[in-house]
C-alpha cells in the first residue's frame, strides 16, 4: 500500500515538473513574440517617418515651383509690356520715316518742275559767290553744307574708312578753305595718312603748322611730326619738333607731352 502511494507521489512530482517546463516554453515564446512585435513596430515607425519626410520634401518642391511660376508669369508680363512699348516706338519711327520720305518726294517733284537752265558753253561752270560753296540753278547751295560735310567726313574717319574720310576732308577744304574747321580738316587729312604713309602725313602736318599757326591743331601737328621723326630713328629732328611745341605753345596739352618726350630722349 505504501509503495502505491509512493508511485502516485512520484507521478505527481513528474507532472509538476512537466507543467513548469511547458510554462517556461510558453513564456519564452511570448517574449519572442513581443520582441518580434517591437521590431515590427520600429520598422513601421521608421517607414512612417520616411513617408512624412518625403511628403514634406514634395510639398516644399511644389511651393518652390508655384513661386517660380508666379515669378515667371510676372516676367512674361513685363517682357510683353516692354515689347509693346518697343512696337509703339517702331511705329512712331516708321511714321516719322514715312513723313520724311514724303517730304523728300515732294522736294524732288518740286525740283523736277523747275525749268532746266540753259547749257553753259562758256566753260566757266556754275557761279560761285564770294568764294563760297557752289550754287545750284535755283540759287540754293548745291550739296551738303560745310558743317554737314565736315561731320560726315569725321564720321568716316572714326569708323576707320580713312580713304573716304580723306576725300571728304579734301573736298571740304576745296570748297570751304576759310571755314573755322579748315585747320581741323587739314589735320585729319594728315591723320588718315599716319598709318599708311608717314611721309605724306608729315607733309600735311607741316602744312597745318604753316597755314594755321594760331590753331590748336598747330601744336598737335608739331608733336605728331616729332613722333614720326622718332619712328624713323631721327632723334635730333624729334627733339627739334618737341622743343618747338614747348617754345611756341607752352600752355598746350602737347607741350606737357613734349617735355616728357625730351626727358626720355635726353637733351
Amino acid at each position: 500500500m505504501r509503495s502505491g502511494w509512493t508511485w502516485v507521489a512520484g507521478l505527481g512530482l513528474a507532472a509538476g515538473c512537466a507543467l513548469k517546463g511547458d510554462v517556461r516554453k510558453v513564456e519564452l515564446q511570448v517574449d519572442a513574440l513581443r520582441a518580434e512585435r517591437t521590431r515590427a513596430d520600429a520598422e513601421r515607425a521608421a517607414q512612417l517617418d520616411s513617408v512624412r519626410a518625403l511628403l514634406v520634401a514634395v510639398q516644399q518642391a511644389l511651393t518652390a515651383q508655384q513661386a517660380y511660376l508666379v515669378q515667371m508669369r510676372g516676367d512674361v508680363r513685363t517682357d510683353l509690356v516692354a515689347v509693346q512699348q518697343q512696337l509703339v516706338q517702331v511705329q512712331e519711327l516708321t511714321g516719322q520715316s514715312q513723313q520724311r520720305l514724303s517730304e523728300l518726294r515732294a522736294r524732288i517733284e518740286e525740283r523736277a518742275q523747275q525749268p532746266v537752265p540753259p547749257l553753259d558753253t562758256t566753260g566757266r561752270g556754275a557761279p560761285v559767290s564770294g568764294g563760297g560753296p557752289p550754287v545750284g540753278p535755283a540759287g540754293n547751295p548745291a550739296g551738303p553744307g560745310p558743317d554737314q560735310m565736315y561731320d560726315l567726313s569725321l564720321q568716316q574717319f572714326r569708323r576707320g574708312s580713312l580713304a573716304t574720310a580723306r576725300l571728304g576732308f579734301r573736298e571740304f577744304l576745296r570748297i570751304f578753305p576759310k571755314h573755322e574747321h579748315a585747320a581741323d580738316a587739314l589735320f585729319y587729312v594728315g591723320e588718315t595718312w599716319a598709318s599708311e604713309n608717314a611721309d605724306s602725313a608729315a607733309g600735311v602736318y607741316q602744312q597745318v603748322v604753316k597755314t594755321h599757326p594760331n590753331s590748336p591743331r598747330a601744336p598737335a601737328a608739331l608733336y605728331k611730326l616729332g613722333l614720326l621723326a622718332e619712328q624713323r630713328g631721327d632723334k635730333a629732328a624729334a627733339r627739334t619738333y618737341y622743343a618747338r611745341v614747348i617754345a611756341g605753345y607752352p600752355r598746350s596739352d602737347e607741350a606737357n607731352l613734349a617735355r616728357d618726350k625730351l626727358q626720355r630722349l635726353g637733351r
